[in-house]
């Protein structure tokens, strides 16, 4: 009989590699993100002792990258506005933008998001009542975040005059979606939401209240008058009575 033999292939180039990164990022994106956003949610669950702060936090960030993305691919996949930017060839999306994009955003919106949510969480304890503390912590937060993020803006606005198209797509996509997550997520849609939800934003069941520790961020607990308050407080560090 005649004896056939087996011989394998391997494809290599360029293409290849680029396929080959392109799988191996996609399928790390949803670890990436479940790990790094669930760790964000559980800090900000001690920190404010709230069930609906963090989620709000989080669901801001989503609306901000997919806000930073559609940008992305409007201008440098399908070349709307391209010459303004520089972007000589259109194309598909590098595909290690995302998860570096992600990490940025997902760092400077935290960043904000405590910012404003602190300060509004330290305005109730010094007495004030649900929608008083929303519009004090703003007031006295707002000047901070603004600056921050015109700040960033210009720093990563830098990169889109660079030659290299990862170094050029990352600086534009962090240039949109700082504005958006800033301006847009955190200083409209953030004061609204604790607005209209008062004293229910606060919840927290008293099973989760009594695992989760205890962390004094204002230093309320100095202060007898203070750290003996009773009451639902309108982001966070009151348990659901039942």
């Amino acid at each position: 009989m005649e004896e056939r033999a087996s011989a394998t292939f391997e494809v290599t180039g360029t293409t290849a590699l680029n396929i080959d990164i392109a799988a191996k990022v996609q399928s790390a994106l949803v670890p990436y993100l479940t790990v790094v956003g669930g760790l964000a949610v559980v800090l900000l669950l001690v920190i404010f002792r709230s069930v609906l702060v963090p989620v709000k936090a989080a669901l801001g960030f989503v609306l901000s990258v997919l806000a930073a993305l559609g940008v992305l691919v409007l201008v440098f996949q399908e070349g709307h506005a391209a010459d303004l930017f520089g972007v000589e060839q259109t194309g598909p999306i590098m595909s290690l933008m995302p998860i570096f994009m992600m990490g940025i955003v997902f760092g400077l919106a935290m960043d904000y998001e405590v910012f404003l949510v602190s300060r509004m969480r330290e305005a109730y304890t010094r007495g004030e009542t649900a929608g008083q503390a929303v519009v004090s912590g703003f007031q006295h937060s707002a000047r901070v975040v603004t600056a921050a993020a015109l700040i960033m803006v210009a720093v990563f606005s830098g990169f889109i005059g660079e030659d290299g198209s990862l170094i050029k797509m990352l600086g534009f996509s962090l240039a949109a979606a700082v504005p958006f997550d800033a301006f847009v997520v955190r200083m409209a849609i953030v004061p609204a939401v604790l607005a209209l939800l008062g004293d229910r934003a606060g919840w927290l069941p008293p099973w989760l209240g009594r695992l989760l520790p205890r962390v004094d961020v204002e230093g309320e607990g100095l202060d007898p008058a203070r750290s003996d308050r009773q009451g639902p407080h309108p982001v966070g560090s009151v348990e659901a009575r039942v």
